[in-house]
Parts: C-alpha cells; sequence; structure tokens
C-alpha cells in the first residue's frame, strides 16, 4: 500500500506536497519501467484530479505544487512566467564554491527537449543567484588530496530551465553530491559507502508567490527528509538552516553507527 503524501498546503484552489526524492511527478519517458507518480498518487490520495503547474526532476525532494482546477494550474503558471514566483533550494556541493554569486550561464535544451531532427537544442538565458551556509573538510581522501572538503548551499533559481541548478552547479565545478547525471562519481560513491546517502542532496525547500485568487503573500515550506536532516547534523550545519525546513522531530542516528569508518574528530566544520 502507497504511504500517502505528505501534503503541505490545502485550499480550494491549490494543494502541495512534500515530495520524496526518486518519485516522478508524473509519466515520463526518462524512466518508461516508473509505475508510481506524484499525479496519480495525488489525485487518488484527494479523490479528484489535479493540474501539475511546475515540475521537480525525480531525484530532487521538496515543495510541488499542483492546482485543484484548471483555471487555479493556469493562473499560477502565469505566475511563473511573469517571474513572479520566488523558489528556493537546498543542496551540498562538492569543495568550497564562492560565499555568494550568480551564475550566469545559457543552456541548451537537452536532447529530449529538442524537435524530431534538431542537432542542437536552442540556447536559452539561464540565472542562478546562491550563497553559501557552510563548509567542512573530512579526513578522507576522495581524489587527489588527502582531505576532502563540501558545502552547503541556499540556490535561487532566476529562470526554470531543465535542470537548471544541477547543471549551473557543474559548470562552476561544484557539483551537487549525488548527482549521477552532472555529478563526480567518487564523491557519490563516498557517500553512499560512509554516510548511506544514497540519494541526491537537493531540495526544494521554499516556494512564495501571490495567491492566484486573493493576491496575498502565499509560502510553502517543505522540511527535509530524515537522511538530509542526518547529514546536516553529522556536519555541523543545522544551526545555518532555517528552522522550517527541518522537521518538528528528527531521530537522528549517530554517525558511528552509520559509518563504515566512523571519524568525527578532526572535522574542520566553519560557517562563513
Amino acid at each position: 500500500m502507497n504511504e500517502p503524501l505528505d501534503i503541505l498546503y490545502l485550499d480550494e484552489h491549490l494543494v502541495a506536497v512534500n515530495k520524496p526524492a526518486g518519485l516522478l511527478v508524473h509519466r515520463s519517458p526518462i524512466d518508461r519501467r516508473e509505475t508510481r507518480f506524484v499525479l496519480q498518487l495525488l489525485r487518488d490520495q484527494l479523490g479528484q484530479r489535479v493540474y501539475p503547474v511546475h515540475r521537480l526532476d525525480k531525484p530532487t525532494s521538496g515543495v510541488l505544487l499542483f492546482g485543484r482546477t484548471s483555471d487555479a494550474a493556469r493562473r499560477v503558471a502565469m505566475a511563473f512566467a511573469g517571474h513572479l514566483v520566488r523558489k528556493t533550494y537546498l543542496a551540498v556541493l562538492r569543495g568550497y564554491c564562492d560565499v555568494e554569486d550568480r551564475i550566469d550561464y545559457a543552456l541548451r535544451d537537452e536532447p529530449e527537449q529538442r524537435s524530431v531532427g534538431a542537432e542542437e537544442g536552442v540556447l536559452r538565458p539561464a540565472r542562478t543567484d546562491y550563497r553559501r551556509l557552510g563548509t567542512v573538510e573530512l579526513p578522507f581522501a576522495v581524489g587527489r588530496y588527502a582531505t576532502s572538503r563540501y558545502c552547503l548551499v541556499e540556490a535561487r533559481p532566476i529562470t526554470g530551465r531543465r535542470r537548471q541548478l544541477r547543471r549551473h552547479f557543474k559548470h562552476i565545478f561544484h557539483p551537487i553530491v549525488g548527482d549521477t547525471t552532472y555529478g563526480d562519481g567518487r564523491h557519490n560513491r563516498f557517500f553512499r559507502r560512509q554516510f548511506g546517502v544514497r540519494r541526491m542532496l537537493l531540495a526544494a525547500t521554499e516556494l512564495a508567490l501571490p495567491h492566484p485568487y486573493s493576491g496575498q503573500p502565499l509560502v510553502v515550506q517543505a522540511p527535509l527528509a530524515a537522511d538530509f536532516c542526518a547529514l546536516l547534523t553529522d556536519f555541523g550545519w543545522s544551526d545555518a538552516v532555517p528552522k522550517p525546513w527541518l522537521p518538528a522531530e528528527t531521530v537522528v542516528t549517530p554517525w558511528a553507527d552509520r559509518c563504515s569508518t566512523p571519524v568525527l574528530a578532526g572535522v574542520r566544520k566553519d560557517l562563513p
């Protein structure tokens, strides 16, 4: 039996859920073998049809908004098109990125977005703002250095290109940990082996927009999953994250019980 989706917001026009990592929003050629989709699960849970207004990649977790009517979905889609929606994500990156910056790097349409017979996708403007929330240096040699560095960032995509954050952070040589398409396989394997992390460390933590009918500000926040929270605790980053992004009650298994070679002493944790 399917677990019910965690509903973050519900009124007569809109519903927002906390999408788990590894779940597709709707049926897609990307994974033809998948049989579970947020769209169908939510329809079954509410007993009514719902209308998607945006998407999250399968490995990304967090806030996902739907219209409960086609008109509500149309209005929200217009807000997205008018750049009236603010999206905020939390991600763990390889290395230490700048304390704060904007990535202004155009992205081409990916192969599945291109028209039949087209050799290259259209180059589209893409911009992402980010700020670093925390850093950690671990006493493990994953690459050529004796230690490994990672950072926690808050990211806000200004545009909405496909897989924008994943591609932008790869572009600045700080890929998202756990990203099997644009990331670094050595570090992904290290996190699976050392911390039991088998997901991409990217979460849509907040969505802010004017309500499509009242016009009043609407802010929907999604608490992070337990595995993400456990890593924040291990790395000393919990205090750097807004409290609404953390579950009210989180049971965290100690590092020593999760890691194949538990080493906490000597780990550097610095906040900028």
